[in-house]
């Protein structure tokens, strides 16, 4: 059995797909792909490439490398220590911190969502600015910004994908998970870590991604708050202010 990188890509309703690649012995390139399962069934090979060259372009579309494997002529996948792979659990790593991560927005939507989808990204911008600037952060060079929003001033179907590492700062995330957790009919939005695991919408379970921007809840919480990622906490002392006295 030859040995093979596989990398994994996570859709955001919980599948995800898996795509592995090798240096032949002639040079040439064999890539195999299919649904993450014990068996990757396609397989192509080529030349004029290099494996770098086509593992950046894998991980510029949101796949991120799971780690090494045996994969025999028939596609059957061999794991280290002979740990099984399923389609409904991930490979065992060791856990390590989030060093940067992989997006993808797949729009297959209508143009009335396209307009709704673009007034609510400038919107979101308006607010993520107005924050950044009251805390004196220079502005974010990600370039995901103008790339989503002139496609979402289109007409047309569109997939993005890109990264967010830490020194785009944390708002291109929150704008993201902004995006995700609206859940536009017809647009589809996908986070995921280095690892390969899906980030949710939920800000209180995604301590490892506050961690990388150096960052947590409370600091977040009036923007997150505005942005629909938090309920808005009740302010007792004003609540009971608005209530009248009937104590004698």
């Amino acid at each position: 059995m030859a040995v093979w990188s596989l990398f994994r890509y996570c859709n955001s309703d919980g599948s995800s797909k898996d795509w592995a690649v090798i240096t032949n012995a002639d040079g040439s390139i064999s890539t195999r792909w299919g649904k993450t399962a014990s068996r990757l069934p396609s397989i192509n090979t080529r030349t004029g490439i290099r494996q770098l060259d086509i593992e950046r372009q894998k991980q510029a579309k949101g796949y991120v490398i799971v780690g090494e494997v045996e994969i025999d002529d028939d596609g059957n996948i061999r794991l280290p220590r002979t740990v099984p792979i399923t389609p409904t659990s991930s490979i065992p790593l060791q856990a390590v911190a989030v060093d940067k991560l992989y997006w993808h927005v797949d729009c297959r939507a209508g143009h009335v969502t396209l307009l709704d989808m673009g007034i609510a990204l400038r919107r979101w911008q308006v607010d993520l600015e107005a924050w950044s600037q009251a805390y004196g952060l220079a502005a974010s060079n990600w370039s995901g910004w103008q790339r989503l929003m002139d496609a979402s001033l289109g007409e047309d179907a569109f997939d993005l994908s890109g990264q967010i590492h830490r020194e785009h700062e944390v708002l291109p995330w929150l704008w993201l998970m902004a995006l995700k957790q609206a859940a536009f009919p017809g647009v589809s939005v996908g986070i995921a870590t280095e690892s390969g695991r899906d980030v949710s919408a939920d800000l209180k379970a995604e301590a490892d991604v506050l961690a990388l921007f150096e960052t947590d809840i409370e600091v977040l919480r009036p923007l997150a708050e505005s942005l629909g990622l938090l309920k808005p906490r009740l302010d007792l002392a004003l609540a009971m202010a608005d209530q009248t006295d009937h104590w004698f």
